[in-house]
């Protein structure tokens, strides 16, 4: 048998992500990868044959730039298909890729460029500024722009002869969810061919013929991830210039979008919009959420505009490289048990287990994990990773209840447990009672510090446009459905709750008083 020639060799059966991009250039060059929107409105179409051709000229740029396996380029900007063809064009030499949240400071960007070891960081223009305060010395900084275009446009087309493994890092993902400190989470590539895009396209149903309305940050996994297992699957992505609401609703009628994914806030301001109804989102078959429970008004109102949407709710976490599990229904009343706390089952590649304290198996107790798309560790840390692998097992610090089904319930994280007078109130209990009265838009619900109580159960309330309620009226709704230690101490009624970008409610500030 005749020798294969080296770079034959190296294309022979490898799994590596881009190798998947390369081979949707292949096999369908003409499908549309993104439609993306400017600020000035401008619609512009990116094939996958397109997208490919992009993402190789970026991958030959970083190695004039001196970037090659093992390195690290960051990225800090909005959603682009330029951040998308960098991603894909790191990827496809064998470097790491990290997204800078846009909403950093100079602080907290140094601190990741330094941390992760950016040999390379390209920045939108509007966060230039920035990334020149923080980058360390002698880190190469690029735009995106004209500038860049036009060594773009140097560079070759043709695919990069790179040794590659599957094993090699691809993605550092920062994450700190509802934390203080960020973690750099390494995810390799073979978590995404080997377990989460097939558990994308099983649990989600997800497929080719999907157009999502994509508003998920690029710095998150939730972002980047999902990003990375839909263009795996060959969808269309719709990436509008901005996540506001009213806009969002244009677009999604505009592009006859068919899928959507995001937290409860933002279905909530859609659902708020004049322009909302059967003509614009009446084609949406599916609506993802995660993050936090939808409120019944808002799941009547999506029903009444698009009748045949299916709402999926799921959990993942970034330590699984995002999708852990799922469960689809039309109403409140195909939830099992009638409980909005529910997160579906594991999806296949995914085992499980609900321990207590001890590590015995128990009905409601800490989720922990065990999948081929775990990540590799959290970068530098070892005392943390230690922490989080332990016995086989991924510790996910997330309280759930099993039921004998294997359905799953999120109860709360283990350090949202509220400890009151002696017993263990979880938030998200007395949050679904909360989300049960009238007057209720969104509601948080946090323990803090009391002399007597050791934690207070203290709730958060944005009111419905239209309603007045008091403090007293909830707090005495909460007492006809709660044991009294968990009914809360002081309701607080505010205009708005902190979130980060995707919409996810920062307990942490409402612990430090933020919205008092």
């Amino acid at each position: 048998m005749a020798e294969l020639a080296p770079h034959h060799r190296t294309l022979l059966g490898r799994a590596t992500i881009g190798d998947q991009l390369r081979r949707h250039a292949r096999a369908q060059p003409h499908k549309v990868a993104f439609i993306a929107y400017a600020a000035d409105g401008t619609r512009t179409e990116t094939t996958y044959g397109a997208l490919d051709e992009r993402a190789n000229r970026f991958a030959h740029l970083f190695t004039t730039r001196g970037i090659g396996r093992g390195g690290r380029i960051a990225s800090m900007a909005r959603n682009s298909v330029d951040v998308v063809a960098a991603y894909y064009g790191a990827l496809k030499i064998g470097a790491a890729f990290t997204g800078v949240n846009p909403l950093y400071r100079v602080p907290e960007v140094a601190h990741q460029l330094t941390h992760s070891r950016a040999g390379l960081v390209l920045a939108e223009d509007a966060f230039r500024d920035v990334v020149a305060g923080a980058c360390p010395d002698g880190v190469e900084q690029l735009a995106y722009g004209s500038a860049l275009e036009a060594e773009l446009a140097r560079q070759p087309a043709d695919e990069p002869v790179v040794e590659l493994d599957e094993n090699d890092v691809a993605l550092i993902v920062y994450t700190s969810g509802t934390e203080a400190t960020p973690k750099g989470v390494l995810i390799p590539h073979r978590n995404y061919l080997a377990s989460t895009a097939p558990a994308w396209g099983w649990g989600l149903q997800t497929g080719p013929a999907d157009t999502w309305l994509f508003v998920m940050p690029f710095h998150t996994i939730a972002g980047l991830g999902s990003m990375t297992s839909l263009t795996l699957m060959g969808a269309t992505l719709v990436l509008p210039a901005t996540a506001d609401p009213a806009t969002a609703v244009q677009v999604i009628g505009r592009e006859r979008v068919t899928v959507i994914a995001q937290t409860p806030t933002f279905y909530i301001a859609l659902a708020a919009q004049d322009a909302f109804g059967a003509e614009t989102v009446g084609q949406v078959r599916r609506c993802m959420t995660y993050g936090g429970q939808i409120p019944p008004h808002v799941i009547d109102a999506w029903s009444a505009a698009a009748p045949d949407v299916l709402w999926g709710t799921y959990w993942g976490q970034s330590e699984l490289s995002q999708l852990g599990t799922v469960g689809f229904f039309c109403t409140l009343d195909d939830v099992p048990g009638g409980d909005p706390t529910w997160i579906g089952k594991p999806v296949t590649h995914l085992e499980i287990r609900v321990v207590d304290a001890d590590d015995r198996d128990a009905e409601v107790g800490e989720l922990i994990c065990r999948t081929p798309s775990v990540m590799l560790g959290y970068l530098d840390d070892p005392e943390r990773t230690a922490e989080v692998f332990r016995d086989g097992w991924v510790r996910t610090g997330d309280m759930v209840r099993v039921d004998a089904e294997g359905n799953l319930f999120f109860h709360d994280r283990l350090k949202d447990m509220i400890k009151s007078g002696g017993m263990n109130v979880s938030s998200q209990e007395v949050e679904r009672v909360l989300y049960a009265h009238p007057a209720v838009e969104r509601v948080a619900v946090v323990g803090l510090p009391d002399p007597y109580w050791s934690e207070a159960v203290t709730a958060f309330v944005v009111v419905r446009s239209g309603h007045e309620p008091s403090a007293d009226e909830l707090v005495a709704h909460c007492k006809a459905e709660l044991a009294v230690y968990k009914v809360p101490k002081a309701v607080h009624l505010v205009e708005e709750l902190p979130v980060d970008p995707q919409g996810k409610i920062l307990k942490r500030r409402l612990r430090d008083g933020a919205a008092v």
